[in-house]
Protein backbone atom coordinates (compact mmCIF):
# COMPACT_ATOMS: atom_id res chain seq x y z
CA UNK A 1 0.00 0.00 0.00
CA UNK A 2 1.09 3.51 -1.12
CA UNK A 3 1.21 5.74 1.50
CA UNK A 4 1.95 9.45 1.27
CA UNK A 5 2.52 11.94 4.10
CA UNK A 6 2.97 15.47 3.31
CA UNK A 7 4.17 18.17 5.93
CA UNK A 8 5.55 21.53 6.43
CA UNK A 9 2.17 23.53 5.80
CA UNK A 10 1.33 26.52 8.51
CA UNK A 11 0.47 30.08 9.00
CA UNK A 12 2.76 32.78 7.33
CA UNK A 13 2.60 36.49 6.68
CA UNK A 14 2.20 37.51 2.57
CA UNK A 15 5.44 37.54 0.94
CA UNK A 16 7.32 34.91 3.43
CA UNK A 17 8.10 31.28 2.22
CA UNK A 18 7.16 27.96 3.12
CA UNK A 19 8.62 24.89 2.23
CA UNK A 20 6.00 21.67 1.85
CA UNK A 21 7.59 17.75 2.65
CA UNK A 22 5.70 14.67 1.68
CA UNK A 23 7.16 11.55 2.28
CA UNK A 24 6.58 8.51 0.06
CA UNK A 25 6.69 4.97 1.08
CA UNK A 26 5.19 1.43 -0.19
CA UNK A 27 6.71 1.13 -3.99
CA UNK A 28 9.49 2.54 -5.99
CA UNK A 29 9.21 5.50 -5.19
CA UNK A 30 11.96 6.90 -8.21
CA UNK A 31 9.74 5.02 -10.95
CA UNK A 32 6.67 7.52 -10.53
CA UNK A 33 6.04 11.23 -11.61
CA UNK A 34 4.91 12.68 -8.45
CA UNK A 35 2.40 15.99 -8.08
CA UNK A 36 1.55 19.10 -5.46
CA UNK A 37 -2.20 20.08 -5.84
CA UNK A 38 -4.14 22.67 -3.88
CA UNK A 39 -7.60 23.08 -2.87
CA UNK A 40 -8.61 26.78 -1.70
CA UNK A 41 -11.47 27.34 0.55
CA UNK A 42 -14.45 26.79 -1.60
CA UNK A 43 -12.49 25.86 -4.88
CA UNK A 44 -12.01 23.07 -6.88
CA UNK A 45 -8.94 21.16 -6.49
CA UNK A 46 -6.22 22.49 -8.51
CA UNK A 47 -2.72 21.34 -10.41
CA UNK A 48 0.47 23.49 -8.58
CA UNK A 49 3.49 21.91 -9.97
CA UNK A 50 4.81 18.51 -11.13
CA UNK A 51 7.93 16.92 -11.60
CA UNK A 52 8.89 13.44 -13.61
CA UNK A 53 10.17 10.55 -11.84
CA UNK A 54 13.98 11.48 -12.56
CA UNK A 55 13.39 14.51 -11.56
CA UNK A 56 14.71 16.26 -15.12
CA UNK A 57 11.26 17.79 -16.03
CA UNK A 58 9.08 20.18 -14.33
CA UNK A 59 5.55 21.23 -14.76
CA UNK A 60 4.34 24.39 -12.68
CA UNK A 61 1.03 26.30 -12.87
CA UNK A 62 1.28 29.97 -14.26
CA UNK A 63 -0.29 30.81 -11.10
CA UNK A 64 2.98 30.35 -8.84
CA UNK A 65 5.35 30.09 -11.91
CA UNK A 66 8.39 32.13 -10.94
CA UNK A 67 7.16 31.56 -7.25
CA UNK A 68 7.09 28.20 -6.30
CA UNK A 69 9.57 25.25 -7.46
CA UNK A 70 9.51 21.28 -6.71
CA UNK A 71 12.29 19.05 -6.19
CA UNK A 72 12.80 15.34 -5.55
CA UNK A 73 15.03 13.20 -3.44
CA UNK A 74 14.56 9.53 -4.39
CA UNK A 75 17.34 8.21 -2.55
CA UNK A 76 14.83 9.75 0.69
CA UNK A 77 11.41 9.04 -0.91
CA UNK A 78 11.02 12.89 -0.71
CA UNK A 79 9.35 15.05 -2.84
CA UNK A 80 9.42 18.74 -1.79
CA UNK A 81 7.42 22.14 -3.09
CA UNK A 82 9.37 25.42 -1.91
CA UNK A 83 7.05 28.50 -2.22
CA UNK A 84 7.99 32.01 -1.53
CA UNK A 85 6.56 35.28 -2.05
CA UNK A 86 3.36 33.69 -0.99
CA UNK A 87 0.25 35.50 -1.43
CA UNK A 88 -3.46 35.21 0.20
CA UNK A 89 -4.34 33.77 -2.58
CA UNK A 90 -2.10 30.57 -1.74
CA UNK A 91 -4.32 29.64 0.98
CA UNK A 92 -5.32 26.05 0.30
CA UNK A 93 -4.65 22.95 1.60
CA UNK A 94 -1.89 21.26 -0.35
CA UNK A 95 -1.77 17.59 -1.37
CA UNK A 96 1.16 15.43 -2.64
CA UNK A 97 0.32 12.73 -5.71
CA UNK A 98 1.39 9.98 -7.04
CA UNK A 99 1.43 8.75 -10.44
CA UNK A 100 -0.88 6.09 -11.38
CA UNK A 101 1.50 4.13 -14.41
CA UNK A 102 5.73 4.51 -14.07
CA UNK A 103 7.63 6.57 -16.04
CA UNK A 104 4.77 9.16 -16.86
CA UNK A 105 4.52 12.26 -18.23
CA UNK A 106 4.21 14.95 -15.73
CA UNK A 107 0.11 15.46 -15.57
CA UNK A 108 -1.54 18.26 -14.52
CA UNK A 109 -5.05 16.85 -13.74
CA UNK A 110 -5.83 15.05 -10.97
CA UNK A 111 -6.93 11.85 -12.48
CA UNK A 112 -3.95 10.76 -13.65
CA UNK A 113 -2.52 10.64 -9.95
CA UNK A 114 -3.80 7.46 -7.92
CA UNK A 115 -2.13 7.67 -4.11
CA UNK A 116 -2.29 11.32 -2.40
CA UNK A 117 -1.44 12.49 0.53
CA UNK A 118 -3.87 13.68 3.80
CA UNK A 119 -3.15 17.59 2.76
CA UNK A 120 -1.20 20.52 4.60
CA UNK A 121 -2.95 23.83 5.59
CA UNK A 122 -1.39 26.63 4.23
CA UNK A 123 -2.63 30.05 4.64
CA UNK A 124 -0.91 33.13 3.88
CA UNK A 125 -2.21 35.99 5.87
CA UNK A 126 -2.32 39.93 4.40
Amino acid sequence: QVQLVASGGGLVQAGGSLRLSCAASGRTFSNYAMGWFRQPPGKEREFVAGISWSGSRTNIADSVKGRFTISRDNAKNMVYLQMSSLKPGDTAVYYCAADRVPYGVVATTSDAYDYWGQGTQVTVSS
